[in-house]
C-alpha cells in the first residue's frame, strides 16, 4: 500500500511537467513581449552612461500610460534612414526634447537651451579631462508634437537627431522619432554586476519649463 501511494504523485508530476513548462514559457514570452525586455549595448554612442556590452532592462509598459519625459533613456525602433537596415533595428538614446519644445545650441557657456532654459549635462562623455561639446554646430529647432529629439551621451560618436537634422538638410521630421516607435524606457543596467545601477533622470531636467 505504501509503495502504491508514493507512486501516484510521482506519476502525476511527470504528467503535469509538460504543462508547467508550457505555462512557464508562455509567461516568459508574454513578459518579454509586453512588460520587460533585455537589450545589450552594441556601440559607444551612450558612453560613459552605457558602455559597449552592457545589458539593460527596458520597461515596455510605462509609455502605454504616458509619453516619454526629457532625460529618460529610451529604446526605439530606428527609422530605416537612421539604421540603413530594412528589417529594423533598435537604438538607445536620451530624450532631450519632447513635442513642442524649442531646442537651441548653445548659450555663451556652451549649454543647450530648452524652452529658453540652459541645460547642464553632467552625463556627456568625457575622457582624460576632455569633454564632448553638447553639439558640433549651432541649431534652433522646434520639436513637432508627438515626436522626440534624442541624442546620445557620447555626442561625438552618436548617430542621433542632430546628425540626421544635418544630413537631411534640416528636416525636423527626419531628425526626430515618433513616440509610437518607442519600445520602452531603459531603467537599469543589470550586467556586468560591477556596473549595475538604476538609470535615473538627471536632476538638471527638473528646471526645464513646459513649451
Amino acid at each position: 500500500m505504501i509503495d502504491e501511494q508514493t507512486d501516484k504523485p510521482r506519476h502525476s508530476f511527470w504528467k503535469e511537467l509538460p504543462i508547467l513548462l508550457g505555462v512557464a514559457i508562455l509567461v516568459a514570452v508574454l513578459v518579454r513581449a509586453f512588460v520587460l525586455q533585455t537589450f545589450f549595448i552594441p556601440s559607444p554612442s551612450m558612453e560613459n552612461t552605457l558602455k559597449i556590452d552592457d545589458r539593460v532592462l527596458v520597461n515596455k509598459l510605462v509609455y502605454h500610460t504616458r509619453s516619454p519625459h526629457r532625460g529618460e533613456v529610451i529604446v526605439f525602433k530606428a527609422p530605416m534612414e537612421w539604421s540603413g537596415n530594412p528589417a529594423g533595428e533598435d537604438f538607445i538614446k536620451r530624450v532631450i526634447g519632447v513635442g513642442g519644445d524649442r531646442v537651441v545650441c548653445c548659450d555663451d557657456q556652451d549649454r543647450l537651451l530648452i524652452n529658453g532654459t540652459p541645460l547642464d549635462e553632467p552625463y556627456i562623455f568625457s575622457v582624460d579631462g576632455q569633454r564632448d561639446k553638447p553639439a558640433d554646430q549651432e541649431f534652433d529647432v522646434r520639436v513637432p508634437e508627438g515626436r522626440l529629439w534624442v541624442m546620445g551621451d557620447h555626442r561625438s560618436a552618436s548617430g542621433d537627431s542632430l546628425e540626421h537634422y544635418q544630413q537631411s538638410g534640416q528636416n525636423i521630421e527626419a531628425a526626430t522619432i515618433p513616440e509610437d516607435d518607442v519600445v520602452g524606457r531603459a531603467f537599469t543596467i543589470f550586467w556586468p554586476f560591477d556596473r549595475a545601477r538604476i538609470l535615473t533622470v538627471p536632476d538638471e531636467f527638473e528646471a526645464i519649463p513646459s513649451p
